[in-house]
């Protein structure tokens, strides 16, 4: 009778969670825990801050294929230039019929107003050698004395906060997971594995498919708009390339918390299909102030993997719904 006993107590203190702690020991625990995730923060910052070059080569990565990209689609056009602006670029067959000589290997042509006789007209005038050659990229500038220090700062944050975010998890589950249940455990765990590989998936994402067209559409649009667009604050463009692919990567969270509400009953198979439309809806308001440079093509091409997601998740609601059923069918 008594090991009966004493094998129920220690199974139901394995199902109910860890051993019971009083409010004194739970705030000692809660101290130690926001100690070790404080400490891990500030490690990974000043990791971050040191190798600040290393990362600045790493997140103008995408900016150089862009350019390289938008630079060799142009390479064989001739740009024509009103003041500061590009107004045009013209294949060199398409210039000759604008002027009075064949057209000269010059790169740029400038819109100069010229008198002939009594008139004042416009001509093209071949542009100085040295604005023609100059480069065609983006260059990335500080215009302040303490911008270096800024986006020093700001790589160590946002640096900081993806690198330590593994040991912050687990210094966090070392705090909440002793108070569940065994079920609940494994499922919070299992959450947090899928979980972690989303963020980094949506992360990768972001980085190797959506900024260089991200950035690529910026160029353009802008020289579209008449505007250059060869020198960005360096600030902006590691504030920009950096929220974004944060963005992203919790954006990719977005099965975990879906399924997670169908597990607990909140949803389910049938209400994600009727909400469909709805959820297309949504997903593009919530795009449009998530995305970091607000244009309407960076909207869409953030919420195509975010629908994508949604139907995954759809999909695997519905798979559980059939394994419930089953599981229900051969019980009785």
């Amino acid at each position: 009778m008594t090991d009966d006993s004493s094998g129920e107590a220690e199974a139901g203190e394995e199902t109910e969670g860890g051993p019971v702690k009083s409010f004194l020991e739970h705030l000692e625990d809660l101290r130690w825990t926001l100690i070790k995730v404080t400490a891990s923060l500030a490690v990974a910052m000043l990791v971050c801050f040191v190798g600040g070059n290393y990362l600045v080569k790493i997140l103008t990565y995408p900016l150089n294929l862009a350019t390289a990209h938008g630079a060799s689609k142009k390479s064989g056009q001739v740009a024509v230039h009103w003041g500061t602006n590009i107004v045009a670029r013209l294949d060199p067959a398409e210039l000759a019929a604008f002027l009075p000589n064949p057209v000269t290997n010059s790169a740029a042509y400038r819109i100069t107003p010229t008198k002939i006789g009594d008139q004042l007209v416009l001509s093209l005038q071949p542009e100085q050698q040295a604005f023609a050659d100059a480069p065609k990229g983006v260059t990335l500038k500080n215009y302040s004395p303490i911008s270096a220090f800024m986006v020093a700062i700001k790589l160590a944050l946002y640096g900081g906060l993806v690198l330590s975010l593994p040991f912050i998890l687990y210094f966090v589950g070392q705090f909440v997971l002793p108070a569940l249940k065994v079920k609940e455990r494994e499922f919070v765990l299992r959450s947090l594995g899928f979980g972690v590989l989303l963020f980094v998936a949506g992360m990768a994402f972001c980085y190797y498919a959506m900024l260089q067209v991200a950035l690529m559409a910026t160029v353009e649009f802008s020289n579209w708009l008449g505007f250059g667009a060869d020198e960005w604050r360096a600030e902006d463009y590691i504030s920009f390339v950096c929220i974004f692919m944060l963005v992203m990567g919790v954006s990719f969270e977005l099965p975990i918390v879906l399924l997670a509400l169908v597990k607990i009953g909140i949803l389910s198979y049938e209400t994600l299909s009727r909400y469909r439309p709805y959820w297309v809806v949504v997903e593009l308001v919530v795009c449009a102030f998530l995305t970091p440079s607000g244009d309407p093509f960076t909207m869409f091409l953030m919420a195509l993997p975010l629908h994508v997601l949604f139907e995954i998740s759809i999909l695997i609601a519905r798979y559980w719904r059939w394994r419930d059923a089953r599981r229900l069918a051969a019980s009785k």
